[in-house]
């Protein structure tokens, strides 16, 4: 799994540019899966399992992850943008950035500190304050490289973090991407659809999409999300802890889940051996939004890797945790191909 990880993690692909994760996920369904492609960019791919499966179960993960847009070019040719998804301005300021498809690079500038007047001294200014420094002289230089509507992306490679972490951008939800695949390859039990989303950060907007045209009795929505198991956060506003496994909620800001749904995992998780930890903070959200809502409505579960720093340029997972998402996806699969779950 962390070979498609990090491979899918140096790939660029903000809402609505996904191209080149789409690109690499086809590539790695060529004679696996029957596949679609949809007006919206989502991968819809069906794969035979090693029994026939009495429900429908989508499997779900999104290709997009969190960047900036390009919204206007100065005349001294720096790039003003906008976040493309949910970033906290503390998190951008002097990142090397990387822009467009032709990967031009940049730094989000900031005035330096020795012309920062005394009251604004200490705040985090605010994105619509930065820029992109390209270099260019001016804008028509500017022009030449990089247009209003470009994507830009953070840059920061795949690395290892001591024995059991790694640290990239993009951990959310290139993670989901890359367990998908991972079971393909490894088999799946049952018949079982597989879709690579687009548009997760703004919306939920391929998923709408997708769950119609699939029609699934099951969901599992594959994802990452917030670990706070970070020096100076009590206990009880961790959220999830890294190591504790994989981390299944019982409410986001989109979606109140199935309790037969939340329950019958845990059970399973502790039958199996799996570590498993729930999600202990109504917060964030994640393509279950719109799925559970699809169609008659849909039985819906997300299972999710424990991420710190999410929705930054230097996010990190335990590859333990990993393991533990693979470990339980497959045996939920299994559970609800067969409508197992009481």
């Amino acid at each position: 799994m962390t070979d498609h990880l990090r491979q899918l993690c140096r790939l660029n692909g903000t809402s609505g540019r996904e191209e080149q994760v789409r690109a690499y996920i086809l590539s790695h369904l060529e004679g696996k899966a029957d596949v679609t492609v949809d007006p919206l960019g989502n991968v819809l791919a069906f794969v035979r399992g090693k029994e026939r499966a009495k429900k429908t179960v989508m499997l779900s993960a999104h290709m997009d992850e969190v960047g900036f847009i390009i919204t206007y070019i100065t005349e001294e040719g720096f790039l003003k943008f906008a976040p493309v998804g949910g970033i906290d301005d503390k998190v951008i300021v002097g990142r090397p950035v990387s822009v467009g498809d032709r990967a031009v690079p940049g730094v989000i500038g900031i005035k330096a500190i020795h012309l920062t007047d005394k009251a604004d001294s200490g705040k985090v200014p605010e994105a619509g304050s930065l820029y992109i420094d390209i270099g260019a002289e001016d804008r028509a230089q500017a022009l030449s490289v990089a247009a209003v509507g470009d994507a830009a992306y953070f840059v920061s490679d795949y690395r290892e973090l001591g024995q059991h972490k790694v640290q990239s951008k993009a951990l959310d939800d290139r993670f989901g991407c890359a367990l998908l695949l991972d079971l393909i390859d490894r088999g799946v039990p049952r018949d079982a659809w597989f879709c690579f989303l687009t548009q997760e950060e703004i919306g939920l907007r391929g998923a709408v999409v997708a769950a119609h045209r699939v029609n699934p009795d099951y969901a599992i929505v594959l994802e990452a999300t917030t670990a706070a198991d970070v020096a100076g956060v009590d206990d009880a506003d961790c959220v999830c802890k890294q190591g504790g496994g994989a981390v299944v909620s019982f409410m986001d800001r989109r979606t109140v889940y199935d309790r037969t749904l939340f329950r019958h995992a845990f059970a399973l998780a502790d039958r199996l051996g799996i570590k498993c930890q729930t999600k202990t903070a109504v917060a964030g959200g994640n393509d279950a939004g719109s799925i559970h809502q699809a169609n008659g409505g849909v039985r819906t579960i997300a299972v999710s890797l424990p991420c710190r720093y999410i929705h930054s340029a230097t996010s990190v997972g335990d590859v333990r945790d990993m393991a533990a998402c693979r470990s339980l996806t497959e045996a939920l699969l299994r559970c609800y191909a067969d409508d197992a779950v009481g």
